[in-house]
């Protein structure tokens, strides 16, 4: 009786746990299906007085997305250009950070300590706008330059690298002494042993870092002026610009001419262009998620 008790207290106790987990993975998902279905509603279903927004659309159309891509080459463009600086920055700045947090990591690295301070004061402080836009355009021509996506964060971050170092402080010190012993040098144990042994950190961290570079649109409102490389983030920005300042016109008629026929749709434009820019993100995020718990607790917990 007493097993039977405790057996109908688990159930209980894992349907509570359940049921928790589902409403806080409907908190996630629902928002995601509401911002898909007002993309694909009517602007007057979105904007009509006590509409608000549904699960469904209400009026479907393909106009805010029509709107969007009205030059599909630019948006061809802009998503090279996006895709090629967030894929190769972000392979660039794990493997420059791997290599700075290896050393580091080393109990027989005589410098280990004053570099990792000198590290963590980045977090602490920085130079400014001002200064860093006349270093990077000044100083290292950079400006109106795909590498002034590549080259400044080059680095990975001061909190990539020491969460990098802390993963590689965990694992064991004979395997570096045993390939020592063989007659590795430093970087092929850094290639051949600590990289393969640190997927889930530079997972965890590679994709943070390509979603950074992904969203990055401030790199292109300050730095590029040539519309062919801008990235995909700054231009649908523009775009939504554009399409409010000719609702603004038609509301106000401002010049006196008459705006009505040429009608653009702004409130679904503005969750049409988050489905754009948010989906490829979308569709990369499952295979990170495994590497995600291990990655940054074994990082990030001991230091």
């Amino acid at each position: 009786m007493l097993n039977r008790k405790m057996f109908q207290k688990g159930q209980r106790h894992k349907l509570l746990i359940h049921l928790f987990f589902i409403v806080a993975c409907l908190t996630f998902v629902l928002p995601m299906i509401m911002v898909v279905s007002i993309s694909l509603s009517s602007e007057d279903a979105v904007t009509a007085a006590n509409a608000g927004y549904s699960l469904f659309p209400r009026g479907f159309t393909l106009d805010a997305y029509k709107m969007a891509f009205g030059n599909s080459g630019s948006i061809q463009r802009a998503y090279g250009v996006t895709a090629a600086q967030a894929i190769l920055g972000t392979l660039l700045s794990c493997i420059v950070a791997g290599m700075v947090a290896y050393p580091l990591s080393r109990s027989n690295f005589a410098y280990r300590k004053p570099i990792t301070f000198y590290i963590f004061f980045t977090m602490l402080f920085s130079g400014g706008m001002i200064p860093t836009y006349i270093i990077y355009t000044r100083w290292y021509g950079l400006g109106d330059s795909f590498w002034v996506y590549i080259l400044p964060n080059i680095t990975g971050g001061a909190w990539n690298t020491l969460v990098i170092r802390t993963f590689f402080k965990n694992l064991p010190e004979s395997l570096f002494e045993s390939a020592k012993i063989d007659g590795a040098k430093e970087l092929r144990i850094f290639f051949q042993i600590a990289l393969p042994l640190s997927t889930p950190v530079f997972a965890t961290v590679g994709f943070m870092t390509l979603v950074a570079k992904w969203n990055d649109w401030n790199t292109s409102l300050i730095y590029i002026y040539n519309p062919e490389l801008y990235t995909l983030q700054y231009l649908l920005q523009k775009v939504l610009n554009e399409a409010q300042f000719l609702r603004s016109m038609t509301a106000n008629n401002m010049v006196g001419i008459d705006f009505s026929k040429f009608k653009q749709p702004t409130e679904t434009l503005r969750y049409a262009l988050c489905v754009i820019a948010a989906g490829p993100m979308l569709l990369v995020f499952p295979f990170f998620q495994k590497y995600f718990s291990q990655g940054l607790t074994v990082g990030a917990v001991k230091g």
